[in-house]
């Protein structure tokens, strides 16, 4: 069986306490602001309303950007990148995200996502041949995985690959949409099932866009985000050699779900970014803007407002961090729950900060000249793509639940075995052991242990009580995804302040933040401490199922 992740172990009793190890980071700042400062000159001499006005970014910009790295800085230099660690490419994001995120995703999408599965599991072959031509921005790449029917469910796609032994390749056939860079495309990652009989039994491809039977359609009219592009993508009867297979046949679904972890950092970060400028935009017209004699600074709305983003963006931060030791460390690693948290908590929050920083600025914000607008609607699909809100919270506990229940599947010694060995399992004491030796560190992470004793036992109730049927309970799993989710902040946050007071840097701000969330955890605490719906849930199901009969009339 996979080795567990961080909190499926936190949540079986035993805490790593390698995470109070991980900080600091180590990032070369010379090399991010470079990039950075060529990304800012780009946009000065390419306006982003201009683009915007434009709908796509113009040949010469694309050249630009690919002369200042922006599509290699996490490519390793041996294939002609910059060899940005993970640490240092996601501070990239996020600087370009508060910038502006619409042009930027042309860079992290190729990056993230788009050649990923090239990176981690290509061969070296497949590596010498298009990482080169990805790191220069001669071929940029887009990830295609979403289908019409498709979305959440990847093991359901339909899009088939049969293998040739006349020519030793495999005839491609489908239809992807919805993809990201797909009209500034050179090459694609692309999923399949090489056996629909029995989905999941996947292959990943590399298929270059000129081939015969690639059919890119027009770009999609978006909401936002209107210098990328998105479109969808035909392939009929296309023949993608076998060298262009990554990894093994049957290997697609787990090469998909390995990549997403990595798009779903990126969005930790670039919302890490968007919630700081958003309050520095706040702080400022808090300050300047005067109403009934005095500026709105002083009005206790506003100031939550502006603490609620600070600690929001403080919290991120250090979860996309502390999951990318994870994965600098081992970039295999089973980090499903930790970056589906941060996917989660990251948009989510960022989108309500967003809102926020319009609210302060009252009618101003709402003006086109203004950067609010074009901010929420350039973000609002982050809450859509890489997983939606809704499957992000439930998927968690969800997740934990199906590695519980396999392990107890692999036992010999039938079913008096599985009860001893539960037995065994819930009257283990907690290891949970805390180098943290600082007042506040320590209060702040027992109160993050209280979720987790909680967690162990709900976790396993809801297995026993419900076995399969367990994933139609979404109002449980919501409430158990919101405690794990400030489990993980607070662990993050602790983690990240102790190496600042190891090192003399922990501030007060730092102290008062991490009070901050514990409060607003204990709070949510006290609500999602239940394994049954509510009175109002259960009239939720019956409202809704009126609502139903007359539409259907």
């Amino acid at each position: 069986m996979e080795q567990r992740g961080f909190l499926e172990s936190a949540y079986r009793g035993v805490l790593d306490a390698s995470i109070f190890e991980r900080f600091p980071i180590h990032v070369d700042r010379t090399k991010v602001e470079a990039l950075v400062g060529a990304y800012e000159a780009i946009l000065k001499d390419f306006p982003v309303q201009d683009i915007e006005s434009l709908g796509r970014v113009p040949d010469e910009m694309l050249r630009r950007m690919a002369q200042a790295g922006l599509f290699g800085f996490s490519v390793a230099k041996q294939y002609g990148g910059l060899g940005l660690n993970l640490w240092e490419y996601l501070e990239v994001i996020r600087e370009m995200a508060r910038r502006d995120l619409s042009v930027a995703l042309v860079s992290i999408a190729h990056l993230s996502i788009g050649i990923k599965g090239i990176q981690l599991f290509g061969t070296e072959e497949q590596k010498e041949k298009y990482l080169p031509a990805a790191a220069s921005g001669d071929m940029i790449f887009s990830y295609a995985l979403t289908e019409p029917l498709v979305g959440s469910d990847a093991k359901h796609i339909q899009t088939t690959a049969v293998f040739s032994e006349t020519d030793g390749c495999y005839v491609l056939n489908g239809h992807k949409t919805y993809i990201t860079n797909a009209n500034y495309a050179g090459g694609l990652t692309v999923f399949a099932q090489l056996d629909p009989e029995h989905p999941g039994h996947m292959g990943a491809f590399i298929v270059e866009t000129h081939w015969d039977g690639v059919k890119i359609g027009a770009d999609m009219p978006k909401m936002g985000l209107k210098a990328s592009s998105t479109a969808a993508i035909h392939f009929k009867d296309v023949r993608v050699p076998r060298e262009n297979l990554l990894g093994k046949p049957g290997d697609g679904f787990k090469i998909a779900m390995t990549i997403l972890n990595y798009g779903r950092l990126g969005l930790g970060a670039a919302s890490t970014g968007l919630m700081e400028q958003s309050v520095e935009d706040m702080v400022h017209r808090a300050r300047t803007r005067v109403q009934f004699g005095m500026p709105i600074e002083q009005f206790e709305l506003i100031q939550e407002k502006i603490v609620k983003g600070r600690a929001d963006a403080f919290a991120c931060d250090a979860m996309t961090t502390l999951t990318a030791s994870f994965l600098e460390a081992d970039p295999y690693r089973n980090t499903a729950m930790e970056t589906s948290h941060v996917k989660l908590f990251g948009t989510t929050r960022a989108w309500h900060v967003l809102y926020e920083a319009l609210q302060t600025a009252g009618g101003s914000g709402y003006l086109t000249t203004q950067p609010y607008e074009k901010r929420l609607r350039d973000f609002r699909v982050t809450t859509i793509f890489e997983g939606t809100t809704e499957i992000h919270s439930i998927y968690p506990p969800l997740f934990a639940m199906r590695r519980m229940a396999k392990g107890m599947a692999e036992l010999s010694g039938g079913w008096w075995a599985k009860v001893r060995a539960l037995w065994r399992e819930l009257s283990r004491p907690m290891a949970w052991t805390l180098p943290v030796t600082d007042k506040d560190l320590r209060r702040a992470a027992r109160q993050a242990q209280k979720n987790a004793r909680y967690l162990r036992y709900a976790l396993w109730w809801l297995l026993v009580r419900y076995g399969k049927k367990v994933s139609t309970k979404e109002y449980v799993l919501r409430r158990l995804t919101t405690l794990s989710l400030y489990t993980y902040a607070i662990l993050a946050m602790v983690a990240r302040m102790q190496k600042d007071l190891d090192r003399g840097l922990l501030t007060d701000e730092s102290r008062l933040l991490l009070a901050y969330m514990v409060e607003e955890m204990k709070a949510c605490r006290r609500q999602c401490l239940r394994l049954w719906n509510t009175r109002k849930e259960r009239l939720t199901g019956e409202i809704y199922r009126w609502v139903r009969g007359a539409a259907s009339e």
